[in-house]
């Protein structure tokens, strides 16, 4: 299966959804500039696409552990321009001296990227629920799953 052919088919749905699912980012510890960093080292698949009962849209986040350390940057960097990193407040609320302590292998990043992970895990499929949602509303979801079928 060509994951860009069936990607590239829905851009609108994506923009869409982009735009409703960032009241959620806001809500949660990413910051906007986190939340587009993880969103592209996500990659969307359909599971089960023969299958209309069981086919779902589903986020593949293998790569988002190569990208934890970038988060952490990021708020870091927010935070020396004087803006707050995490939309509800980021679980390294150290700023640069937890990066320094976290690069030099001192402070606890570790629990705070399994933690980074398990919540970019659980908004990535969320997005990935919402996607799907629109593309049913939009009676585009059978042409779509169909076309992933085929591939």
């Amino acid at each position: 299966m060509s994951n860009n052919s069936w990607t590239d088919r829905i851009v609108g749905e994506r923009m869409t959804v982009d735009q409703e699912f960032s009241s959620r980012i806001a809500e949660s510890q990413f910051s906007s500039q986190q939340w587009s960093l993880i969103m592209t080292a996500t990659e969307f698949e359909i599971e089960h696409p023969e299958d209309p009962d069981r086919a779902r849209i589903v986020a593949n986040t293998e790569k988002v552990d190569q990208i934890l350390p970038e988060l952490d940057n990021l708020d870091a960097q927010m935070g020396a321009m004087g803006g707050q990193g995490g939309g509800g407040g980021s679980s390294s609320s150290g700023g640069v001296v937890s990066s320094i302590l976290g690069a030099l292998g001192l402070g606890d990043n570790g629990d705070s990227h399994e933690e980074q992970r398990r919540a970019a895990e659980q908004l990535t499929q969320e997005y990935a629920d919402e996607l799907q949602a629109k593309l049913e509303s939009n009676g585009r979801w059978n042409s779509v799953r169909q076309a992933v079928a085929d591939s």
